[in-house]
C-alpha cells in the first residue's frame, strides 16, 4: 500500500512538473504517460540514484550538495528516455534545465507528501 501512495504522489507530480516547466510535453494518453514514468523514476530512484550518489560523493561534498541536483537531473532524464525508448510513452524532457526544474518539482511534492504522512503516523 505505501508504494501504491508513494507511486500516485509521484504520479501528481510528474503531472505538475508538466504543466509548469516548459520542456516537459506529455503527448497521446498523458495518465498512462505519468504512470509509466512514475513507475520508472520510482524504480531508478530507488535503485541508480543512490549508487550515483555514492561513486559521486566527493563532488558532491566539494559543491556543498549541490550535485545531488544534477545527479537527480540526470535520473529524470534518463527515466524520460526510458520511458520513450522502451515503453514508447510519450513523456518528453527536451534537455537539462527542463530535467532539473522537473526534478525539484517532484522531489518538493514527494518531500512534502512524506512530511505529512510522518505527521498523520504521529
Amino acid at each position: 500500500m505505501k508504494f501504491v501512495t508513494r507511486w500516485l504522489v509521484i504520479m501528481l507530480a510528474l503531472f505538475l512538473a508538466a504543466c509548469l516547466v516548459p520542456g516537459i510535453e506529455v503527448t497521446g494518453n498523458g495518465w498512462i504517460a505519468y504512470a509509466v514514468m512514475a513507475a520508472i523514476l520510482a524504480l531508478l530512484n530507488a535503485t541508480l540514484l543512490p549508487l550515483l550518489k555514492f561513486l559521486s560523493c566527493g563532488l558532491i561534498v566539494l559543491t556543498l550538495g549541490l550535485f545531488s541536483l544534477v545527479l537527480n537531473a540526470a535520473v529524470f532524464l534518463l527515466s524520460s528516455n526510458i520511458a520513450q525508448n522502451i515503453f514508447h510513452v510519450g513523456f518528453q524532457v527536451n534537455g537539462f534545465w527542463p530535467a532539473l526544474f522537473g526534478s525539484l518539482i517532484v522531489s518538493i511534492i514527494t518531500i512534502l507528501f512524506s512530511r505529512e504522512k510522518r505527521k498523520e503516523n504521529d
